[in-house]
């Protein structure tokens, strides 16, 4: 299922992003040149130019670039009409030079009209190692509009900047992208339980068992055994071993598996490392804070200044109008979280994460496992951190007070339903820093699919922040009646699957779902009838619900199901919920038991969705909602398990977490986060959870470098596959939730 689409980027807006250069590859049969007058043998023909004085002298072009421009793209050159088609291979080469040295040039292939997408977009700083650059993608689309622009503002100063030997050659063979997955031996790189599942896989053509043995820091064997032989593992290719070294329980940092002539990455056994994750995945929220500085004494090195307030550049978030046609009032919608890697705050997704951060909480509240103080007040230094309320109500509440503003004002039609999103007219490139956003906001028309995730997450507040704040609470429980009343008056006002310029679509054509989750929040807050009568006859409440992805933002049933099987209630039938969602955890424990790198993630056809480790860790959700329920130590094994893949026991031998594991994930797609872009930007903090493998490959440097890539080998550490390595916000909330259960099992 295609979860959202962030992938063009405006040309009128880009700050673009950067690759590696890779060798150019051999010259084929159809290789066909786009670019016409491109060793400017013929002057500048072909070629424009915008705010720069240029000439050509012996065969190059140069331009003088004036200084104190704002953007990029008040000093360009480029050339249009340069024919494209859709899945094929593009290898764009120039040579260029700048004086002084230091300067960097942004080279762009897009569209040169309107809504003017980028399609590829590079950042090489001039003069460094040589001055030749090749790259290769893949085109998106069919156009013969195609544009190649040089982008060359910014700067303070005036520069020089020559530039010959262009070419964007078609038909050129992929790039052959092997990644380095290290030793053959995959293990959770972080740390297994004391008391835990502990399983790893090796990679090997053997047929037959083979010895292991378990070291310790100093290299003494502390355990030893024989390895299991899966076969082929469908979801790699590769033909596998299990290794189980469950008996091994003492504690202790710095262990390695050696099998086949292999030695793993080191790994821990122990707790502390799944204390300090359930904090950083958390603490993940407050970076991702949209209308508030975020303070450098609480993030060292993550601190900025507040985006969307209003502040030039910014046009600001609180008097932002609709998109045309759609209404005649501002809103102010300051606050919330950005979304992911991009600037856009949407109500669907919000939802979900908010879900599953006030879930973390209560499950705390009830589970036999359970801390509440685990995230308390003062546990992640927050600004509200000392104010009494536990830090992850109060982060869940900067998201809430948002998603209340989105709310349609009385009197105005489709009064009380919720917009759908609010996100910036274009897209922007990368990188780009919340305060330095120029793009004019717009909220997008309201959906059905958005007032109901309002009225769910806002009755699940009244009820956790009542002993807290009940003037809050009265408020958000108002509202969450407001919308729901409203949904019903208007339940099939769905989002448009077009409206993907500037922000995702998060198009959502079932809501049944969300009434379903909606009404069973609204009940367990109340408990009133009414709300009762619509979740016993609702088709999902006795529906078979847990299917390979258990939920996400587009399928909400099951955060209901599991609402209703754990928070106190005098629900009717109420056992059969609970035993539904131990049925559904079977199915999830059996998937797990079967899949060679033991898992609970098995899509028809290896077609691994996007946000891959998310719905892995949701399942386990699932997996550990049951133990919580029951007791059993099958479901509470097989959802710790399931961390495994997420650190490191995978086909790649890769973290997924930022700062997680000897290699980790850390060139997620993000505007700020770039520091694959500008060495004075950070990488994502610890606690970040990149996507993961996705088989349907939607950017063109994923096209370009994984073609025909076999599910778990779907993926890329680069800051410019946002359909394999994006950041967002629920896919963090399904990591807190995790490493949260995971620390509680000590």
């Amino acid at each position: 299922m295609n979860r959202r689409r962030t992938a063009l980027l405006s040309l009128t807006a880009l700050l673009a992003a950067g690759l590696t250069a890779m060798p150019a590859g051999p010259a084929g049969a159809e290789e066909v040149e786009t670019i016409r007058n491109g060793t400017f043998d013929a002057g500048a023909d072909s070629w424009w130019t915008s705010g720069v004085t240029a000439a050509t002298t012996g065969g190059t072009l140069c331009a003088d670039v004036p200084g104190g421009t704002a953007n990029t793209w008040d000093a360009a050159v480029g050339q249009n009409d340069l024919p494209l088609v859709k899945g094929e291979s593009y290898r764009i080469a120039f040579r260029a030079t700048g004086t002084p040295a230091g300067h960097s040039v942004r080279a762009v292939v897009g569209l040169q009209v309107a809504p003017y997408d980028a399609y590829y977009e590079v950042v090489p700083q001039l003069s460094v190692s040589g001055d030749t650059y090749t790259y290769t993608f893949a085109s998106p689309v069919d156009t013969a509009q195609g544009q190649v622009a040089f982008q060359l503002g910014g700067a303070a100063e005036p520069w020089r900047f020559c530039l010959d030997d262009v070419s964007l050659l078609g038909g050129v063979p992929p790039e052959a992208y092997e990644p380095d997955t290290g030793p053959r031996v995959r293990v959770n790189q972080v740390a297994y339980l004391p008391r835990g599942p502990k399983n790893a896989t090796l990679v090997t053509d053997a047929t037959g068992r083979l010895p292991w043995q378990l070291k310790d820091a100093a290299g003494a064997v502390v355990a030893h055994g024989l390895t299991l032989p899966r076969g082929v593992d469908p979801s790699s290719g590769q033909n596998v071993h299990t290794l189980d070294f469950g008996a091994h329980r003492r504690t202790g940092q710095g262990f390695t598996l050696v099998a086949d002539g292999e030695t793993s990455r080191p790994f821990d056994i122990g707790t502390e490392a799944y204390d300090r994750l359930r904090l950083d995945a958390a603490k993940f929220y407050y970076t991702q804070r949209s209308g508030t500085p975020v303070r450098d004494d609480l993030r060292p090195g993550y601190g900025r200044a507040a985006g969307h307030l209003g502040v030039a550049p910014n046009q600001g978030d609180s008097a932002v109008p609709c998109q045309p046609g759609v209404c005649d009032y501002t809103r102010d919608v300051t606050g919330g979280w950005y979304d992911a890697g991009d600037h856009g705050k949407y109500v669907v997704n919000g939802g979900i994460s908010v879900w599953q951060l006030l879930a973390t909480h209560e499950r705390a509240l009830h589970a036999r496992t359970g801390d509440p103080g685990a995230l308390g007040d003062g546990t992640l230094a927050l600004p509200e951190s000392g104010n009494g309320v536990p830090d992850i109500l109060d982060e869940a509440r900067w998201e809430l007070e948002f998603l209340l503003k989105m709310q349609v004002p009385a009197g105005e039609p489709l009064a009380g339903m919720a917009h759908h999103k609010i996100h910036d007219e274009q897209w922007t490139g990368l990188p780009l820093m919340p305060a330095d956003d120029p793009q004019k906001r717009e909220l997008h028309p309201p959906t059905t699919a958005a007032t109901l995730n309002l009225a769910a997450t806002a009755a699940q507040a009244a009820r956790l922040y009542e002993k807290y704040d009940a003037r809050f609470a009265a408020t958000a429980l108002t509202a969450a009646r407001t919308a729901w009343a409203a949904a019903l008056a208007h339940p099939d006002v769905l989002a448009s699957e077009s409206d993907g310029v500037g922000g995702g679509t998060y198009a959502d054509r079932n809501v049944a779902d969300e009434f379903y989750w909606a009404a069973a929040e609204l009940y367990l807050t109340t408990g009133e009838k009414e709300f009762q009568d619509h979740v016993l006859t609702s088709p999902l409440h006795t529906a078979d619900i847990f299917g390979p992805v258990a939920f996400d933002w587009a399928a909400t049933a099951v955060p209901a199901r599991l609402d209703l099987a754990t928070v106190p209630s005098r629900l009717p039938g109420r056992d059969r919920v609970r035993g539904s969602v131990r049925a559904g955890a079977d199915r999830y424990l059996a998937t797990l038991k079967a899949h060679p790198y033991g898992m609970p993630y098995a899509p028809e056809g290896q077609k691994y969705d996007w946000g891959s480790t998310h719905q892995i860790l949701n399942n386990a959700v699932v997996l550990a909602t049951a133990h919580d329920l029951t007791g059993g130590a099958k479901y509470r094994d097989g959802a710790v398990q399931s961390m495994d893949y997420v650190l490191g026991r995978n086909a790649l031998n890769l973290s997924y977490v930022t700062g997680y594991g000897e290699v980790h994930a850390r060139n997620q797609h993000s505007r700020w986060y770039a520091h694959q872009l500008d060495p004075n930007l950070p990488h994502p903090p610890a606690g970040s959870l990149s996507g993961g493998p996705n088989s349907s490959i939607q950017d063109p440097l994923a096209q370009a470098r994984l073609k025909g890539c076999t599910g778990q080998f779907c993926y890329i550490d680069d800051i410019q596959s946002w359909s394999t390595n994006e950041i967002t916000i629920n896919w963090n909330s399904a990591l807190t939730w995790m490493a949260s259960f995971v620390a509680d099992q000590d």
